[in-house]
């Protein structure tokens, strides 16, 4: 049964050392915020299938211990200035992925299977910074090669959705990633702009976009959860704040700044 509960509550559940689904629309800069506030620490995120500032604070706040990504990047504003310098210093287990690895291997989670065959990665030389991607000869169909990567079971899927009904059903929209995150995930933890009282599944038109509270373990309402990140149907991105960002997480100095003066902020929207 899904629980809903507070924000704080909500990061508490999150354990050092678990890995952590994000994704990159739908992102949860309130429970981020949280997170860091909570100290946790050797996060191993699973970036969904890529990331942008949540990634960035979070390594800027020493609360990754390895991270698997096909990209960390800022967009417009540049690239992740936190995820660039622990790269460089060697700070976490970088695992290099791409977009449809990351997928596939969530959808053999979803279907209980170990791994997922995929045919784009043949050749490339990510292949060998992946031992635990396998090139094998296709069992089936027309000779040839296939990649198979293992299955990603994440500890922990978290995002940001518009709202919830009281029974823990989450409108997603179009974003079907977020349900392959909590289809493949352990426990899915969301925190949306509201709670509402209609039963999100009661026709046809309205469930074809949610996900079912089956797949929801906690909820918690975060008004402008994903500020300064868009959120659909919602508000915009604030390009503005995340160029500020970009421009003081350059140094350790402007970052620790910017962080301070973002987790005040957060807490007085709460």
């Amino acid at each position: 049964m899904t629980e809903i509960v507070s924000l704080e509550a909500l990061a508490g559940e999150v354990r050092p050392g678990q890995s952590l689904a994000i994704p990159v629309a739908g992102v949860s800069m309130a429970a981020t915020a949280a997170l860091i506030e909570a100290g946790v620490r050797d996060l191993r995120l699973i970036c969904v299938p890529i990331s942008s500032m949540q990634a960035d604070l979070l390594i800027g706040a020493g609360a990754v211990g390895e991270i698997e990504t096909s990209a960390v990047s800022l967009g417009e504003a540049g690239g992740a200035p936190r995820f660039n310098a622990a790269v460089r210093a060697g700070s976490f287990a970088m695992r290099d992925s791409t977009c449809p690895a990351i997928l596939a291997g969530l959808l053999a989670a979803q279907k209980g299977v170990p791994f997922m065959p995929i045919a784009g990665i043949v050749g490339s030389d990510l292949l060998t910074v992946r031992p635990d991607w396998k090139v094998i000869d296709s069992p089936v169909g027309e000779p040839g090669k296939v990649v198979v990567v293992p299955a990603i079971t994440p500890d922990v899927a978290l995002f940001h959705a518009p709202e919830a009904d009281r029974a823990g059903n989450i409108r997603i929209g179009r974003h079907r990633e977020l349900a392959a995150m909590a289809y493949a995930a352990r426990k899915t933890f969301v925190t949306v702009e509201r709670i509402v009282e209609r039963n999100l599944m009661a026709s046809e038109d309205s469930a074809a976009g949610v996900l079912p509270s089956l797949y929801v373990d906690k909820v918690a309402v975060a008004a402008r959860g994903a500020w300064p990140l868009p959120l659909w149907d919602e508000y915009p991105g604030d390009d503005v704040e995340v160029a500020r960002y970009a421009a003081m997480a350059r140094s350790e100095e402007g970052f620790r700044a910017y962080l301070s003066g973002f987790l005040s902020q957060r807490k007085q929207v709460a």
